[in-house]
């Protein structure tokens, strides 16, 4: 785990330093957990919306995507339970004065049993190789299978205080596991206790509960609001889904590990709305759709599952993580959930119009159920860096093995598709033909010009910026318009006339090769 640690720190250090990801307002020492995305990370989050939108709209024809206000009629909230539930348990340590969730606290306790039982297991499969039966390893081993029992009691009585509230249980739980701060190792806890999420902010200068506003916990309730609008414009008849991605906001006390948990983040949303009864075959389409979303742009299966709700929410009959594996362990990234009629029904209570769909096949008016696929922009983002962060060995000019760290980013999804580097910069023939390139090329794709330095340093710069081909002009270049296009993977280096460069990279990055790779369960 601790080298785990070490990577998860030089991953951030390398967002800071190569202008992924600044720390916001940072030179008053800004508040904690907000972000700044910089020229490269501004990029690459452009390029995941692109991907996630053009698989869930332009995919589909019965998907269409808008664009809702932040600030939302407050009632909104109350109608969809925000302002009654939308809760965090939190605990304070007296000694260190920081403040935790509790549940997270016990998730990070049965997440170190794990561990210690995987590691056990790990001993198991290297000292018996394919004959080691981890199932029964489990339930045979004395101390795996008391750190199993412990984890699924733990996790039990986790699952039933979090669906009763129950903020004593927590605490009972906490004091019985011996949970510690995980900085000072104290154990002295205060009471756990609710706290409400939501930014709440004023209308124009009305103050009071009249003229109170929420800043959007989540961009859904937009989606359900204008349900009706966007039926009747788009003449769509069920099944269809609304996607949207917009900005979101939680007031999260314990925010941590970078941009994966923060108070200002980015969803990419849809809203599937079908016939009442027709959910869980929809439910589970999407969960197919999804996984293979992530997967089409390189994400290894190993590194991404399932985990199942085992506490639902008050409004879903169903309910799925896609956990990614970071370098801090499984974590969400997306949720599909098969959320019933609960939203509509609730915003037709409230706001007395009607929610519902005639439909003409079967003669009749009802609310529709809602299957509804979630995914974390910034979460995402983190994943691909995670996954694309490596450190290896190549040849420097010498021939010697000398390391470098490298982003290996899908070309469809890098910030900068081409760096055109002049072998010297001294030649004025070189750079003037390097920079007529140039020109042509930032017409197809983002490209970047680059003379400073030797060769070899221009190449680690933009490895390390996950720039995927680097095109160098030499004085072969002179002599037959020729250039070597450099991949930064395979360090493969070939030699093509410049007419062609355009074409040979564009169809390497296009994004709609990746979409092909989508498969339709």
């Amino acid at each position: 785990m601790a080298a785990q640690d070490d990577v998860f720190k030089k991953l951030v250090s390398h967002c800071k330093e190569y202008g992924f990801v600044f720390p916001a307002s940072e030179i008053y020492d800004g508040p904690g957990a907000v972000y700044d995305y910089g020229p490269y990370g501004a990029q690459l989050r452009n390029h995941i919306k692109e991907y996630w939108w053009k698989a869930m709209v332009q995919m589909h024809e019965n998907i269409v995507g808008i664009d809702a206000a932040i600030f939302m009629h407050p009632t909104t909230w109350k109608a969809s339970g925000h302002v009654d539930a939308f809760n965090d348990p939190l605990i304070d340590n007296k000694d260190s004065k920081k403040r935790y969730r509790a549940d997270v606290l016990i998730e990070d306790y049965i997440s170190k049993l794990e561990e210690k039982i995987n590691k056990e297991a790990e001993k198991g499969r290297k000292k018996f190789g394919e004959a080691f039966d981890e199932a029964k390893f489990r339930k045979t081993h004395p101390q795996a299978s008391k750190w199993n029992t412990e984890a699924i009691q733990v996790n039990d009585r986790l699952q039933a205080a979090m669906r009763e509230k129950d903020m004593a249980a927590l605490k009972q739980i906490i004091e019985d596991c011996a949970i510690a701060d995980p900085e000072s190792g104290s154990r002295n806890w205060t009471e756990v206790r609710q706290f409400n999420l939501m930014f709440s902010t004023q209308l124009g200068n009305i103050a009071g509960e009249e003229g109170k506003l929420y800043l959007r916990p989540e961009t859904a309730q937009g989606i359900f609001v204008n349900f009706l609008n966007v039926q009747k414009t788009t003449r769509q008849k069920l099944p269809f889904g609304i996607a949207q991605i917009g900005k979101a906001f939680r007031n999260e006390i314990v925010a941590r590990q970078f941009i994966f948990r923060m108070r200002e983040f980015e969803q990419m949303e849809m809203q599937f709305f079908v016939k009442p009864g027709e959910e869980m075959k929809w439910y589970h389409y999407w969960k197919a759709m999804r996984l293979s979303w992530h997967q089409a742009i390189g994400t290894p299966a190993e590194k991404l599952r399932f985990h199942d709700h085992e506490n639902l929410a008050h409004y879903a009959n169903a309910a799925v993580d896609i956990q990614f594996d970071f370098p801090f362990g499984f974590k969400e990234i997306e949720g599909i959930h098969s959320r019933t009629d609960f939203d509509l029904s609730q915003h037709q209570k409230y706001s007395g119009k009607k929610m519902q769909y005639f439909d003409p096949e079967a003669n009749e008016s009802y609310v529709p159920y809602v299957v509804e696929t979630s995914i974390g922009l910034d979460r995402m983002f983190l994943a691909v860096m995670s996954q694309a962060f490596q450190e290896d060995l190549v040849p420097d000019a010498d021939g010697k093995e000398t390391s470098r760290l490298v982003l290996r980013l899908h070309p469809a999804l890098a910030p900068v598709k081409c760096a055109v580097l002049p072998l010297v910069k001294n030649d004025e023939r070189l750079t003037q033909k390097a920079e007529d390139i140039f020109n042509q090329l930032k017409f197809s794709f983002n490209c970047q010009y680059d003379e400073k330095d030797a060769i070899g340093r221009r190449y680690r710069r933009q490895d390390a910026i996950g720039t995927p081909y680097c095109v160098t002009i030499d004085h072969e270049t002179l002599e037959n318009d020729t250039v070597t296009i450099r991949d930064r993977d395979s360090l493969k280096q070939d030699r093509v006339p410049v007419h062609e460069v355009a074409a040979i990279i564009s169809s390497r990055i296009d994004i709609n090769q990746v979409l092909r790779l989508l498969d339709r369960p």
